[in-house]
C-alpha cells in the first residue's frame, strides 16, 4: 500500500508533467543539474523529478547541486543533505558560494541570489549540465509578478525555461504550475525538517508579498491565476 507521501507525490506529479510537456523543459539525453536549498520546495522538485524520470518514455540524467552558503550566513547543511542524497541514490555535488571582496554583510536577496545563481550555473556548466531546475513554484510568480508591479510598474514573472549565454545554459522551473501549500502537505507527509533559515528571509520584500497574498484565504488561487495569466500575456509565453 502506498505511503501519504507517495500517494500525494503521483498527485503533485501531474502538474510536474504539464509543465514539463507545456514548456518543453526536459528532452531526451539532457543532463540536468537540480539546485537542492535544503529546504522543502528544492527537496520536491528534486523527488518529482526523479519520479518523473522513471516513468518518462526517454532518459535524461539528474545531478543534485547545494550551494554552501555559510560564507554568507546560512547555516551548513552538508551533513543532513549527504545521507538523503544517498539515500535517493543520485549524484550530488556542493558548491562552495564564492563572495567577491566588495561585498558586504548581510547580503540584501538579489546580492545573495545573483551570487548564488552564479556558483550554480558555473559548476553546473563544469559537470557538463546544460540545464538547471529551479524549485520555484506558483506562489513565487505570483509574488514576483505582483512584486514587479509593485516596486518596478511592469508586469514581469518567473519564466518557466530561460535561455542563457547563447543557450548554452537554460533554467528550468518544473514546479511552476504547484501551489506552495501542496508542496508543504507533500514536505510534512515526507518527513522534511524545517526549512534552513534566511539571514533576511522576515524583511525581503518577497517575503512580505507572500504574506499579504496568503491574507486572502481562499481568493488565493484566483489572484494567483490572473497574476500568472497577466504576466505570461505581457512576457509572451
Amino acid at each position: 500500500m502506498a505511503s501519504d507521501a507517495e500517494r500525494i507525490a503521483y498527485f503533485l506529479l501531474k502538474n510536474v508533467t504539464r509543465a514539463i510537456g507545456e514548456f518543453n523543459l526536459i528532452n531526451a539525453g539532457d543532463r540536468i543539474a537540480v539546485a537542492v536549498s535544503g529546504g522543502k520546495d528544492s527537496r520536491a522538485m528534486l523527488e518529482l523529478l526523479l519520479l518523473h524520470r522513471r516513468k518518462a518514455v526517454y532518459h535524461y540524467e539528474l545531478l543534485a547541486l547545494h550551494v554552501v552558503g555559510t560564507a554568507a550566513g546560512f547555516p551548513d547543511l552538508r551533513r543532513e543533505l549527504v545521507p538523503w542524497f544517498e539515500g535517493l541514490g543520485v549524484d550530488y555535488h556542493f558548491v562552495p558560494l564564492e563572495l567577491p571582496p566588495e561585498e558586504t554583510l548581510p547580503l540584501d536577496c538579489f546580492r545573495c541570489s545573483w551570487n548564488r545563481r552564479k556558483a550554480l550555473f558555473t559548476h553546473a556548466a563544469d559537470l557538463g549540465c546544460r540545464k538547471l531546475a529551479l524549485g520555484h513554484h506558483a506562489d513565487d510568480a505570483a509574488a514576483t509578478a505582483l512584486m514587479n508591479l509593485m516596486f518596478n510598474g511592469q508586469i514581469e514573472t518567473m519564466a518557466p525555461h530561460v535561455e542563457f549565454f547563447d543557450k548554452a545554459m537554460t533554467l528550468i522551473r518544473p514546479l511552476i504550475y504547484l501551489p506552495r501549500k501542496d508542496l508543504a502537505r507533500y514536505a510534512q507527509a515526507a518527513g522534511y525538517p524545517d526549512d534552513p533559515p534566511c539571514p533576511q528571509g522576515l524583511t525581503s520584500k518577497r517575503e512580505q508579498i507572500q504574506n499579504l497574498l496568503q491574507q486572502f484565504g481562499r481568493d488565493q488561487k484566483q489572484i494567483r491565476a490572473n497574476l500568472w495569466r497577466a504576466a505570461r500575456r505581457a512576457m509572451g509565453f
